[in-house]
């Protein structure tokens, strides 16, 4: 790459494409090597130690099989292709049902009964207590358990099927087996639990009402026997016994449906207060359709024929009671058929308009309604008949008629206990048999190897990571950094880039100066061929009459290396046989002195106040043709002193007596001498650091050399390190690091730098 050494290039605007290939990112990383390696390092370390103490988890699993409850044809789903959506929906609406509260309580309960059962604490985990602030282990309570089951226990539904996964995770193998059985036993009996839960309400109810009716017919057969004690036995006709019989008979069975009318009624109210809590609307909507005066009609036929029935096999004539009975049934059963099919007409006009949620809810509410209808007017009609038979009843004879009651009654209450305890045991046995829809498939096993931690994962996770922090932590790094680093960082700037000096080894350790004069020292070496590169674009930035002979050396900031290459490029020039002066005009802190080894004294400060004469001050260096003058004595107004009439005089000297002059000045942006010294000389080099002087400084400092002066020719870019750059840069390392046979040729070597 080659640059454009004439001043015109100043105001020449040059836009590279700012984009980077993978080798530049190689080298940026490269550039960072150290704290890379030290992230990695110690995120992998981290990991391998969290490997080898982290505690072995073990993991056990349960399977369940949750199938939907069938509810009736009218209930399903409208249409089939819905049908794996609300399947889905009631599944996970039972694994939210699994994550509750109350399951992992009881879960919570279960678990501590199986520590008293099984009596080996060492075999647990998760129930104690391992805090680190304290040393002893103690028993957590019910609800902390059930707290912590939140965090080990995972339910899931495996896709497109119906099978729930319980995994529990443990330290102990023994543990996670047992707390994911115990899980599952718990959710079915839960699930079973609220299947059957209209069943077992019904079951209570007439386990209560046997009770009651069982002492109630204690109480009257204690009576009877109290009567006869005192009375005696009275002997009741035939037809009076008769007549007891089927009163008695007419009110068991009426009380018995008074019995599971108030069992119905309390079951609908069980679901109506269920059903006011999604929509209050259908349960009032559902009462009036149960009060039809079609579906009335059928339920009067009915009751009356019910009635109708029992009379007929109360009376004693000889006629064929089973052919009468199975009449009464053909009529009872084709108008119960009718009864159904205008229910299911209902059911079809409900379902059209209900969510599928309440579908089985609505289903239910509607049949219980036009029960409990139906049980009342049986009751109506019952009541009737006892009615008309106690009329017949109160025309006994006086004298039998208390003990008539007594026997009435009791015969009652006999044959209301028979019926209500047939109908606890059919209860009973309703109850037991209703299945639950959960089934276990697969208990959980005693794992024998852990699941976690995969320890060679975790080193793996740990090694990318940590290289991925590294990585981060450079181009972060890169991106906020804002100091200069190649060349094409200045000429983004439309700002001229005469050359760029590489690294000087040996500069700045252990504060050793001894190769700042580099070109003196090693003139073979890669430093001394690129300040001979300057040397030449130096002189070719300007060609004709004006050749330059003054040429002030100035940096943005300090310590950017400003004095290391103005003693260069005038030992540069002197070994080019041209006679050279190297003045340290940087009068607030010179350092010309120390390069050359010699006192400070007498400087240009003491010749400029007429101390001293011209002669004292030049002193030669041990490079032919090259002299310095040191700063001298150091004034309390430096930039006076640089602007002043003996200052210009003695410049205008300088050039009839030297054909190159180089002055080492201050920093531009920290003082003003600079600026002043700018406007007095030829030509101005602008220095900057590579890594170190921040971008917006080296455009200010170049801002400030333009503003009162044209002499600003360019900058030279500084501890440039060649492996650091972009693009084509690298290849320069190359041609300079890259052995010879021989001497190679300089001028190719100048071509390229």
């Amino acid at each position: 790459m080659e640059f454009n050494n004439n001043n015109n290039n100043n105001g020449h605007s040059i836009n590279p494409e700012n984009t980077r290939t993978l080798k530049d990112y190689i080298n940026l990383v490269r550039n960072n090597l150290i704290p890379v390696l030290i992230i990695a390092i110690t995120a992998t370390a981290v990991s391998i130690i969290y490997a080898i103490s982290a505690k072995n988890i073990y993991q056990s699993t349960t399977s369940l099989k949750i199938s939907k409850p069938q509810g009736s044809l009218l209930s399903s789903a409208i249409m089939p292709d819905l049908g794996s959506f609300t399947d889905d929906r009631f599944i996970s609406t039972e694994i939210e049902v699994m994550k509750s509260y109350s399951i992992r309580y009881n879960v919570a309960e279960a678990l501590l009964d199986s520590l008293k059962a099984v009596n080996v604490p060492d075999k647990f985990y998760i129930i104690f207590n391992h805090s680190l602030s304290s040393n002893k282990i103690s028993l957590l309570s019910t609800r902390e358990i059930a707290k912590g089951l939140k965090s080990i226990v995972k339910i899931e539904q495996k896709r497109g099927i119906d099978i729930v996964d319980i995994s529990v995770e443990s330290p102990s193998a023994f543990e996670a087996a047992m707390i994911a059985n115990i899980y599952a036993n718990e959710y079915r009996e839960f699930n079973l639990e609220i299947n059957r839960d209209q069943l077992t309400v019904v079951r209570k109810f007439l386990a209560q009402q046997v009770n009651d009716k069982q002492a109630e017919l204690q109480n009257t057969e204690n009576l009877l026997s109290a009567f006869q004690a005192k009375n005696g036995i009275i002997a009741l006709d035939a037809q009076s016994q008769a007549l007891i019989t089927q009163l008695a008979n007419f009110e068991a069975q009426r009380d018995d449906v008074v019995i599971s009318l108030a069992g119905t009624n309390k079951v609908l109210k069980q679901l109506k207060d269920e059903l006011n809590q999604q929509d209050p609307k259908i349960a009032a909507y559902l009462e009036s359709v149960a009060q039809q005066s079609s579906l009335q009609a059928i339920q009067d036929g009915i009751a009356k024929l019910e009635v109708n029935k029992e009379i007929a096999l109360a009376n004693n004539s000889n006629i064929d009671k089973s052919v009468v009975v199975k009449d009464y049934d053909n009529q009872i059963n084709a108008l119960k058929s009718q009864l159904k099919q205008k229910v299911s007409i209902v059911k079809q006009g409900i379902f059209a308009s209900s969510p599928d949620e309440i579908k089985d809810l609505t289903s239910k509410i509607l049949d219980a309604e036009v029960q409990s209808r139906s049980l009342s007017i049986q009751v109506d009609e019952l009541n009737k008949l006892v009615t008309k038979y106690e009329s017949q009843f109160n025309k006994l004879p006086v004298t039998a008629i208390e003990y008539a009651s007594l026997e009435r009654n009791r015969e009652a209450a006999e044959k209301l206990y028979a019926l209500l305890e047939e109908k606890y045991q059919e209860a009973v046995i309703n109850e037991q048999s209703q299945p639950g829809n959960v089934f276990i498939v697969d208990k959980g096993i005693i794992p024998t190897t852990p699941a976690k931690p995969n320890r060679i994962l975790i080193v793996l996770i740990g090694l990318v990571l940590g290289l991925g922090l590294s990585f981060g932590y450079v181009f972060v790094k890169d991106y906020f950094d804002n100091t200069i680093k190649t060349p094409e960082d200045i000429q983004n700037r439309n700002i001229n880039v005469l050359a760029w000096i590489p690294q000087i080894e040996g500069i700045g350790t252990n504060g050793n100066k001894e190769f700042e004069f580099i070109v003196a020292k090693k003139p073979d070496s890669i430093p001394s061929e690129a300040f001979r590169a300057l040397r030449t674009r130096i002189q070719y930035s300007k060609i004709g009459n004006d050749a330059l002979k003054t040429i002030l050396v100035t940096s943005s900031v300090p310590q950017e290396g400003k004095t290391t290459v103005s003693v260069n490029i005038a030992g540069t020039f002197a070994q080019s046989n041209k006679k050279t002066l190297i003045i340290d005009t940087d009068l607030r802190k010179p350092r010309l002195h120390s390069i050359f080894k010699a006192q400070r004294y007498p400087g240009i400060i003491d010749y400029l106040f007429d101390q001293v004469k011209l002669e004292d001050i030049i002193r030669q260096s041990e490079v032919n043709n090259l002299s310095f003058i040191t700063a001298g004595t150091i004034p309390p107004n430096p930039s006076e002193m640089l602007e002043s009439k003996p200052m210009q005089d003695f410049l205008s000297e300088m050039r009839k007596r030297f054909d190159i002059v180089i002055l080492d000045s201050a920093p531009i942006i920290a003082v003003t001498d600079s600026e002043i010294l700018a406007t007095l000389v030829d030509a101005t080099i602008l220095v900057v650091s590579a890594e170190k002087t921040e971008i917006d400084l080296m455009v200010k400092a170049s801002e400030l050399i333009k503003k009162g002066a044209s002499s600003f020719i360019g900058t030279v870019l500084n501890n440039f390190t060649y492996k650091s750059g972009y693009g084509s840069y690298y290849k320069y390392y190359y041609y300079y690091t890259s052995p010879t046979n021989g001497k190679k040729s300089r001028s190719s070597t100048k071509a390229k730098v």
